[in-house]
């Protein structure tokens, strides 16, 4: 089996996030309700698959040869799972509730390949 990292997107300027933002109280909670049913049932299905759940993602600090500056990207959680192909893992993700639920945009799903010796 192969590991396979991937990283939920999403933007509050996304079209998808202003209707989310539009919606009044009583509607989001309750499709926040669903969606985290959702997330669950979707952990449960794919448990065996999971090496870890991941968590969502604070602010962002990025480091280079100039120091360390605050910036802003578009990733807001991440899980990492195994599979046997890359094609494997990407179809885990179909009809996520990150975004069929939820305002999210995508999940990107990139290998963990081995480190070089």
């Amino acid at each position: 089996m192969k590991k396979f990292l991937a990283v939920y997107t999403g933007s509050p300027l996304g079209l998808e996030h202003e209707k989310w933002l539009a919606a009044d109280s009583a509607t989001r909670k309750e499709r926040e309700k669903k969606g985290m049913t959702e997330w669950k049932n979707w952990s449960k299905e794919y448990s065996k698959a999971i090496v870890d759940i991941g968590s969502p993602l604070g602010k962002t600090k990025e480091v280079n040869s100039n120091g360390i500056t605050d910036i802003e990207n578009n990733l807001t959680a991440f899980v990492i799972i195994k599979a046997e192909s890359h094609e494997a893992a990407a179809k885990i993700f179909l009809k996520h509730p990150h975004f069929t639920i939820f305002p999210g945009e995508s999940v990107e799903i990139m290998e963990c390949l081995s480190m070089p010796e």
